[in-house]
């Protein structure tokens, strides 16, 4: 059964020149977390928001590329050929070189949990995360999939992708956004912009706290973080 609560489906379009049945199987690749080995079709279904018929058949093309394959006891694991095409990769320093040390230092100098979030459709992932060392934290999951319109990651998403209303304009005006409660009660965030080469936003930087414990001064060493990371990444800050 799955640990995650029955959500709508996922929705059909894809994003501007995309095809949607390809997003729904990479939100299925996407699904995979840090330290699963097999997942059943229900928990795929679950965390890409699929009903179950729609996630079978897009296993099935996925399996015959080798992108996930199938055990005798039905469960889902990731396939050979993402180690192939892992190791195909540029030599060139990775995405996760970069931004993990940004996340390290932002921690040893907050104490809080420190995550960068991406877009993914109506949704935002987390791909990388560092946890505070504090006894009471927030603890950020790899690979979760949440809903953009709530916590201050997804707001910043939303702002710098072209999302209209009030709230966005003030965090694009702004350069960062801090909310206190808005997905989970006493759980604030501050999360600032990273962006690419080109201009392009590549993701969120996010700091998250227990709400008591937020304060102002923590929102200039986010907007930093986010500069620093931008200018690694190649962007202009």
């Amino acid at each position: 059964m799955p640990r995650y609560p029955a959500r709508a489906p996922a929705r059909s379009s894809a994003q501007a020149g995309g095809v949607a049945a390809v997003d729904r199987a990479l939100l299925l690749l996407c699904a995979f977390r840090e330290g699963d080995r097999a997942l059943s079709l229900a928990e795929l279904a679950a965390r890409a928001q699929l009903v179950k018929s729609t996630a079978l058949r897009l296993l099935a093309s996925l399996a015959h590329f080798g992108l996930v394959r199938r055990g005798e006891d039905g469960l889902y694991s990731l396939g050979p050929e993402i180690a192939r095409l892992h190791g195909t990769a540029p030599a060139a320093p990775s995405l996760e070189s970069v931004v993990m040390p940004a996340l390290e230092r932002l921690v040893a100098a907050t104490g809080e949990t420190a995550a960068f979030h991406v877009r993914r459709d109506d949704r935002r992932v987390c791909l990388y995360r560092v946890n505070s060392p504090q006894a009471l934290h927030v603890r950020v999951e790899v690979g979760g999939l949440l809903p953009l319109e709530r916590s201050a990651g997804g707001r910043v998403l939303m702002a710098f992708s072209g999302g209209r209303g009030a709230l966005l304009e003030r965090i694009r005006r702004d350069g960062y956004a801090v909310l206190k409660g808005d997905r989970v009660p006493d759980i604030a965030g501050v999360s600032a912009p990273v962006f690419g080469r080109e201009g392009e936003l590549l993701g969120a930087l996010t700091l998250s706290l227990p709400t008591h414990r937020y304060r102002e001064k923590l929102v200039a060493p986010v907007r930093a973080a986010a500069r620093a990371l931008t200018r690694s990444l190649g962007g202009q800050a």
